[in-house]
């Protein structure tokens, strides 16, 4: 048995548990992060925008300081029908409006840089080993077992992804149903930045955000700017899967070499070939976030949302990792762990923008 003691172990080093490990460890906690991937961001997949209103309330700025791509300042709205493009052009959110903006990023980078500054926090990192279970005493979670090691702490906030493994071993979690998860696939594909420019008719910093709704009939689509290179990519519900004969693979090819985006990306150099689950259920189907000594955060709980003409789920990750944080540290002060202390964090989260996001189109 490990002789290490931890007030808050954080399992998952994405968005929301680099969040709660970044704000506990500023407030003093001892705090450790394990991250099955080599580095954070090493198997973090996303589309590719970030909107910033749940970090900058935690680092405040951050956008300065952190290698975000280009500023979202134009967005497309396709719909696709006999392989016609359907598209309307606006201007992003007001971006004099305090966390307002939204920004392309590369997770890869993003969350590299997110995790040196929880390290400079205080924060442990503890990158490529596999949490394979919890520590259960006397029915409360306190600690983890990584590679056949006990590791034990007061609390331990689980930010593992959209499968939630660990959380469906404590029954805080049911297994992934098709009806509630989507598949997407992405290229990334380098260009020279005037290039990018030239093609999508912005500036230095600008960048374009399009959604394409309806393509091949079953899936949806999306291309993102980065500052020299583009995200583009498609996502399917995973319950239509057998709606089409053709691969995934397949569908993102036909995108890709559609007439209205093959010019667009013509030239370009293949940087990054990915693949990724995540949830999309809405808020009826997430929950619950906690139990005797555990946190559940971000896309294990289902905080991802697609609109049509965005797709939201960095910012959710980000504000359920803070408000999991805040949770901890002060069930930490009080010296007490229980479910019934922990709940706090739910009513949180139902009071948050997460769940305002969540639920701000039902019924429509």
């Amino acid at each position: 048995m490990s002789e290490e003691r931890f007030e808050c172990i954080v399992v998952g080093g994405g968005l929301a548990g680099l969040t709660a490990a970044y704000v506990l460890a500023n407030a003093g906690k001892e705090v450790m992060l394990v991250e099955r991937g080599n580095y954070c961001g090493a198997k973090n997949v996303t589309g590719g925008r970030i909107y910033g209103h749940s970090m900058e309330k935690v680092i405040p700025g951050f956008a300065r300081k952190a290698p975000v791509e280009r500023t979202v300042v134009k967005e497309k709205l396709s719909s696709v029908s006999d392989g016609l493009f359907s598209t309307k052009e606006f201007e992003s959110c007001d971006p004099r409006i305090p966390g307002g903006k939204s920004y392309t990023v590369l997770r890869s980078k993003f969350d590299r840089w997110f995790a040196e500054q929880a390290e400079q926090a205080g924060v442990m990192l503890i990158t490529d080993i596999l949490v394979e279970d919890l520590l259960v005493q006397d029915g409360r979670v306190c600690g983890i077992i990584a590679s056949g090691e006990i590791m034990e702490a007061d609390i331990v906030i689980l930010a593992e992804g959209v499968n939630g493994l660990l959380a469906q071993k404590i029954g805080l979690k049911s297994p992934v149903e098709p009806d509630h998860v989507s598949v997407g696939v992405k290229e990334v594909i380098g260009f020279n930045k005037n290039l990018i420019q030239e093609r999508f008719g912005l500036k230095d910093g600008e960048g374009l955000a399009w959604m394409i709704n309806g393509f091949d009939g079953v899936c949806d689509a999306f291309l993102y700017t980065n500052n020299e290179s583009v995200s583009a990519g498609i996502s399917m519900h995973v319950s239509r899967v057998d709606q089409t004969e053709k691969s995934m693979p397949e569908m993102l090819e036909d995108f890709l070499e559609h007439p209205e985006i093959a010019s667009l990306l013509e030239g370009g150099t293949l940087l990054e070939y990915s693949a990724h689950l995540f949830p999309e259920g809405g808020a009826k189907t997430i929950g619950p976030f906690y139990g005797d000594g555990v946190l559940i955060a971000g896309d294990a709980t289902g905080l991802c949302v697609n609109f049509g003409d965005t797709l939201r789920g960095m910012d959710l990750a980000v504000e359920s990792g803070r408000l999991a944080a805040e949770t901890a540290i002060a069930a930490l002060e009080q010296g007490e762990f229980s479910r019934e202390i922990l709940a706090g964090y739910q009513k949180a989260l139902e009071a948050s923008s997460v769940f305002a996001i969540l639920t701000s189109r039902e019924g429509e």
